[in-house]
């Protein structure tokens, strides 16, 4: 019996220069331009994720979010800049950041980031972070949750733990339709 045919390994080894340039552009202030740096990484079983990305003046990748924790608490994220200048927003402070700063931004402490250009040239950094498809973020500015593991943003609507639930169990109901 053949085995089947397996893709050949992507190669550990990429150059910046080689990698496919990505625009995700909304509006006139979301978005910007992205490089995967690492996509050996996921195919492989790694989890660290690096971007290169490129953002014009007048933009912020994304909005201002949370990461929370994993259970190994590695849901961190580091910005390490290349070139340009740009803002921070750290929970409630702004600081200017240019090339040459590292920026760290670790999981649970409940402070939001986001980075944002509004200067002339564009800003390029290094986004590294952890890819956990249990992740689960929050986005202070609009209420909204994300919960990787459902594929779904959205926002929580309130509720009590047994809210929405029948009087009767429905584990009961399927107990007694099973045979004894």
């Amino acid at each position: 019996m053949s085995q089947p045919e397996q893709a050949p390994p992507l190669d550990p080894v990429i150059n910046v220069d080689d990698a496919p340039e990505i625009a995700q552009l909304k509006g006139d202030g979301w978005g910007g331009h992205f490089k995967r740096l690492t996509p050996s990484m996921a195919p492989g079983g790694g989890s660290l994720g690096v971007n290169w990305m490129r953002v014009p003046k007048g933009r912020s990748i994304c909005p201002f979010h949370t990461h929370q924790i994993d259970a190994v608490g590695t849901i961190d994220e580091v910005f390490f800049v290349l070139s340009g200048r740009g803002v921070l927003r750290y929970g409630e402070d702004l600081v200017a950041i240019k090339a040459g700063d590292c920026v760290s931004c670790p999981a649970g402490t409940g402070k939001g980031h986001q980075i944002a250009n509004p200067h002339d040239e564009d800003l390029i950094y290094l986004a590294i972070g952890h890819r956990d498809p249990n992740e689960v973020c929050t986005y202070p500015d609009t209420g909204k949750v994300l919960i990787r593991s459902l594929g779904q943003i959205g926002q929580l609507d309130p509720r009590g733990y047994m809210d929405g639930e029948p009087d009767q169990p429905r584990i009961f109901n399927l107990i007694s339709e099973e045979p004894s």
